[in-house]
């Protein structure tokens, strides 16, 4: 089989955003394909729909359910194992794809020679093939044999999975499984599934949605998945010593890990977590300084990182009570220059 298209589930059927992902899916121009619907034991009528879909095109569909939650990670493992096809693509349940998303991808893969294909997506508010804000998933420097070059750049800006197809070939044989239980499994793994690829070719053209609604994991937020955050930024630094490629690219690491474990957690956790606890963020600056005594002088973030958001961070190093107190007052005053 030539392709399998693996969708994790969980609670989707409202408003008909599993449908209308589902109907992108099914009508896929590509010949000689699967879909994998894991169902993340839902609460709602998620799994009646995929059997639903299952029943209509048999040939193509298959309702997988959970024995029990596992996040999206543990779904996309489900579907891992049950795929058959050459090619492996991810898609979230809320979004959708143009009816030759995958056509295309694979048709740029065997003129290539490319292991990996890529494409940009389009930020929508409404279920529509209008295109919205476009989104570069990936830029002309990174296509081609993935040399060291490619490699860093890859590491510093990877892009979306989901906009991706991949060899379920290295997928196995280098044991690419999400971790399960947490969010974030991408960020977890986008290195590892780039990394181990040796050909990197691009269609850059909008030809994934991705739907934008309050209750998506980027716009949620709780300790509970800050925490989630940290453990995707340990796992991807596990993941590069164990499949090798740690030392070669430290810098690189370094500052990936410091932005997705640190900069984002404490950016996310001090506005945004109700109520917020000095201890969490003690326990996130101790064990950032554990990991990289002198993250503050690596020359990504220095390039990178806001004067601001540095002013800061240094603060928090020197002093998370000092940062505390600080951070509160100011974020006080600016909510109350806001009120009219």
């Amino acid at each position: 089989m030539k392709l399998s298209i693996i969708v994790p589930v969980y609670n989707m059927a409202a408003n008909g955003k599993l449908n209308y992902c589902l109907d992108s899916l099914v009508k896929q121009t590509i010949s000689d394909y699967e879909i994998i619907a894991v169902d993340d034991c839902s609460t709602d009528e998620s799994l009646s729909i995929l059997k639903n879909y299952e029943a209509q095109y048999p040939d193509r569909f298959r309702a997988i359910h959970s024995d029990r939650n596992r996040h999206q990670g543990g779904a996309k493992n489900i579907g891992l194992r049950e795929a058959v096809g050459e090619w492996i693509g991810f898609i979230d349940a809320d979004d959708w794809i143009v009816p030759d998303f995958y056509e295309r991808l694979i048709a740029k893969a065997e003129e290539t020679g490319a292991d990996v294909v890529g494409c940009d997506y389009s930020l929508v508010h409404e279920h529509t093939f209008e295109i919205g804000q476009i989104v570069r998933n990936s830029h002309p420097e990174q296509e081609g044999e993935l040399d060291h070059d490619r490699k860093a750049s890859l590491i510093l800006d990877s892009g979306s999975l989901c906009v991706k197809i991949f060899k379920r070939e290295t997928i196995i044989s280098q044991g690419l499984f999400f971790p399960e239980d947490i969010f974030y499994e991408d960020n977890a793994l986008s290195n590892s599934y780039m990394l181990t690829a040796k050909r990197y070719a691009i269609v850059p053209e909008p030809l994934y949605y991705y739907y934008q609604h309050d209750d998506s994991t980027v716009h949620s937020f709780s300790t509970k998945r800050c925490e989630d955050r940290m453990e995707a930024g340990r796992i991807m630094i596990s993941e590069a010593k164990r499949l090798g490629f740690y030392d070669e690219f430290a810098p690189e690491l370094e500052y990936s890990f410091t932005l997705l474990f640190y900069i984002n957690t404490l950016f996310t956790y001090m506005p945004c977590v109700k109520p917020t606890k000095l201890r969490f963020v003690k326990s996130l600056t101790t064990e950032m300084l554990a990991y990289f005594p002198e993250f503050n002088k690596n020359e990504y973030y220095l390039l990178k990182t806001g004067a601001e958001e540095q002013k800061l961070i240094n603060m928090a190093i020197k002093s998370p009570l000092l940062f505390y107190v600080y951070y509160k007052a100011l974020w006080a005053y600016r909510n109350l220059r806001k009120k009219p």
